[in-house]
């Protein structure tokens, strides 16, 4: 089931994050800065556990990021991932958002969604402020693909 995330599962969120995190693989989270920002997350929940999440974070009007995309390892491949970036889309378009873009080490998971490669330098600033926490920064190698949204 995809749903809106709360509060009680901000650790799991974590945990899950975190398995990508420590490899590198994704922008490690803190607690604050998921708590601070639950309402932008939705939740993958089979039989009472938490088994993925997903961001969607507002930048301005029309622009937004999906982010922080994440499934446990034992129920990946399974179209979770997939469910949970359609459920940020919904959202993105319910909010009148013009574009959603990302920033991945998996590109072709986000072609399939019909999300095309950007150039790096078209995203606002303020996105570069999270990446002062990246072990990559300034060298960031992770790939740029943005979808149009029909509003």
């Amino acid at each position: 089931m995809i749903r809106k995330a709360r509060v009680h599962d901000v650790v799991e969120m974590k945990r899950i994050i975190y398995s990508y995190a420590r490899e590198e693989l994704m922008l490690a989270r803190s607690l604050s800065e998921l708590y601070e920002n639950i309402r932008d997350f939705f939740v993958c929940e089979i039989g009472g556990q938490i088994v993925g999440c997903c961001a969607l974070h507002v930048f301005w009007e029309n622009t937004a990021e999906i982010r922080a995309l994440a499934v446990k390892p034992e129920f990946a491949r399974k179209g979770i991932g997939t469910k949970l970036v359609r459920a940020c889309l919904k959202e993105a378009e319910i909010l009148g958002m013009q574009e959603v873009f990302t920033l991945t080490y998996v590109p072709g998971f986000f072609q399939k969604l019909e999300f095309e490669h950007m150039d790096k330098n078209r995203l606002p600033r303020k996105v570069w402020a999270g990446c002062v926490n990246c072990p990559k920064f300034p060298d960031c190698d992770e790939i740029a693909l943005i979808k149009e949204l029909k509003t």
